[in-house]
């Protein structure tokens, strides 16, 4: 009989790492024994390979024990541990230091019924994971693959769906033959990324390492807020009431993003609050000019962010990854014709590549830090 945490039983393939196969049958009987071996403690997988931190998990999903699932190179200070707790994750660290979140088994495991109606993820298929488990988006996508009785796996070549960031993705898409569905989240999904999976269905969702799901969509359809999420507008910036959320946060959480809902709970994401450039009274999206460069010949990445003037308030700086080969003068010369004035960055900063985090988004505090 599966678990709760095991959709699977028996010989069908649950993980599938480094060539290594466990069955359900086997992966059961690991949790068992890492419970033996370990007790009703809080339990820590950061430092585990996969396969090691996927059992740690579920054994302490199954025992009803916080366990630690941490970026091993910039772990949070936690001052207590709420009593409920399941899993101890950080955010993304996007836009800074990682912060520490704590949150019920509940608040994921009774949203998977939706998340599968939305993924269309059954038992047949093997769920490649991109990034590292302590990128939370990793670890749901994992754990819900497993609640399905789907097989997790590394190998692209044997996958039948992928959770990515969109750049991830553009590079996965080759690899991956069988690829039927990619589920997109982290950052918007681009219309690079989008081209790249032509004729493999695109699943975008939408959300916080703070509230979990928020909103999603079977590209090119609009995002719509799930069953159960409720949403508001405070002076641009979206605000959500989610049974989704973390331990401690109010029951309408700011998120940060500029939003507009429109009719039949349409969610429309603009961008990160902060990442508003005010130029002469004129307000740029960052990640509306980001998503302009992105299709423009020679740029293989960039960012966008606002600088300090003297005279207009602020001013657009963009840090740009090129193609071998391509100026500045080249990709500026492009940027003139599809840019209006004030969303056209006064400073272009080559880079040889971006700084991400380990979910692969722009990590845009270290981009300030590296530009001012």
């Amino acid at each position: 009989m599966p678990s709760r945490e095991l959709g699977g039983a028996g010989d069908r393939p649950a993980l599938e790492f480094d060539g290594r196969t466990y069955t359900y049958g086997e992966l059961d009987h690991a949790i068992e024994q890492w419970i033996e071996r370990h007790g009703s403690g809080e339990y820590d997988a950061s430092t585990l390979s996969v396969p090691e931190a996927l059992i740690c998990v579920c054994a302490a999903a199954r025992q009803g024990v916080p366990v630690r699932v941490e970026n091993p190179a910039v772990r949070p200070e936690r001052p207590s541990i709420p009593p409920s707790a399941f899993l101890l994750v950080t955010t993304s660290g996007s836009t800074g230091r990682p912060r520490p979140l704590a949150r019920t088994a509940a608040s994921w495991y009774d949203s998977f019924p939706d998340f599968t109606a939305i993924t269309g993820v059954t038992p047949a298929d093997r769920v490649l994971i991109t990034g590292p488990l302590h990128a939370t988006m990793h670890l749901f996508g994992a754990l819900h693959a497993l609640w399905v009785g789907a097989c997790v796996t590394d190998d692209p070549a044997r996958a039948t769906v992928v959770h990515a960031v969109p750049a991830v993705l553009r590079e996965v898409i080759g690899l991956a033959p069988m690829l039927r569905t990619a589920i997109v989240a982290g950052i918007a999904l681009d219309e690079g990324a989008a081209a790249a999976a032509h004729g493999v269905e695109i699943i975008e969702y939408y959300g916080s390492a703070e509230v979990s799901l928020v909103a999603a969509r079977r590209v090119p359809e609009p995002l719509r807020l799930l069953d159960g999420v409720d949403a508001q507008i405070r002076d641009g910036l979206l605000h959500v009431r989610s049974p989704y959320r973390v331990l401690g946060a109010p029951e309408w959480f700011g998120v940060g993003d500029l939003a507009e809902l429109g009719a039949d709970r349409t969610l429309t994401v603009r961008g990160r609050g902060e990442s508003a450039i005010n130029v002469g009274g004129t307000t740029v999206v960052a990640e509306d000019v980001e998503r302009i460069l992105a299709t423009l010949d020679g740029v293989v990445a960039v960012a966008v962010i606002g600088s300090p003037h003297a005279v207009f308030g602020e001013t657009v700086t963009a840090a740009v990854q090129l193609d071998d080969g391509i100026g500045i003068g080249a990709v500026r010369a492009q940027a003139r014709a599809v840019l209006g004035r004030e969303a056209m960055p006064r400073r272009w900063v080559p880079l040889s590549a971006l700084p991400k985090t380990a979910s692969g988004k722009v990590a845009r505090g270290q981009l300030k830090d590296l530009l001012t």
